[in-house]
């Protein structure tokens, strides 16, 4: 997330869309995750009402995000993004690049895998390099989900996900648990080694996200999204998962 005066820069239908102001940016950033009451955005900024409304409609009008009624409550909107969060100023990757390098370097990187440690550090090298690597990984995992899905017999959902489990756990790739069906909300864990590494800052959410997305889409014939309810960042648990 971006602090302070930093610029990030957003890709819209009409281009690209630089942006000066940590308050638009916490906006955009926030609904990242998913579509978002404007009570919500007026907690998670900590802004007056009046100051997020203005903002709000800036952003609507360039393109950043779209309105609609709250199907729960015809009286209040709902906001949602209508861009891809491309790059900022900053540079946080930048320490744990060079911390994923240090580990390519040293005597570990037998104990944490070599194909391991290099696809986290291309990760961690798009975020040194102030890009944002999120919607693309998302993309990506995607089609490896498509691609995944064609090892895959199973169409009943539940055979599917039990496939999907031994699949994962035969293929190194991680582990993950159905936490409830109705709506369907997966918890995934270590997913590539993550929890092996020392470094806590985690980037394959939305690879994770995207996979889910490629075997659901390929396998049921609908179009699926996997809304990150949470994520293993600050305390490297399970990555939350709920199908829109």
């Amino acid at each position: 997330m971006n602090n302070g005066d930093s610029t990030a820069i957003f890709s819209t239908e009409a281009g690209f869309i630089a942006l000066n102001g940590s308050v638009k940016i916490k906006i955009l950033d926030f609904l990242k995750t998913g579509p978002r009451s404007f009570d919500e955005i007026v907690t998670h900024t900590g802004k007056a009402k009046a100051t997020i409304s203005v903002h709000l409609k800036d952003l609507k009008s360039g393109n950043l995000l779209e309105e609609q009624i709250d199907p729960d409550d015809r009286r209040k909107k709902i906001y949602f993004l209508k861009c891809q969060y491309l790059a900022y100023s900053q540079e946080p990757g930048v320490r744990h690049y060079t911390d994923m390098l240090d580990i390519i370097a040293s005597r570990d990187l037998g104990k944490y895998g070599s194909l391991t440690c290099i696809f986290y550090a291309v990760q961690y090298g798009f975020l040194a390099h102030g890009i944002n690597c999120t919607p693309i990984m998302r993309d990506i995992g995607r089609d490896v989900g498509k691609s995944i899905s064609n090892n895959l017999t199973s169409t009943h959902p539940d055979d599917l996900l039990e496939e999907m489990m031994a699949f994962w756990k035969t293929n190194n790739i991680g582990s993950f648990s159905v936490v409830e069906k109705e709506p369907l909300q997966i918890a995934v864990y270590d997913f590539f080694d993550c929890r092996s590494l020392p470094i806590k800052t985690k980037v394959l959410c939305s690879f994770a996200q995207g996979v889910f997305e490629g075997v659901f889409s390929d396998k049921f014939e609908v179009q699926c999204n996997m809304e990150i309810v949470s994520d293993c960042t600050r305390n490297c648990g399970a990555c939350l998962f709920v199908m829109r």
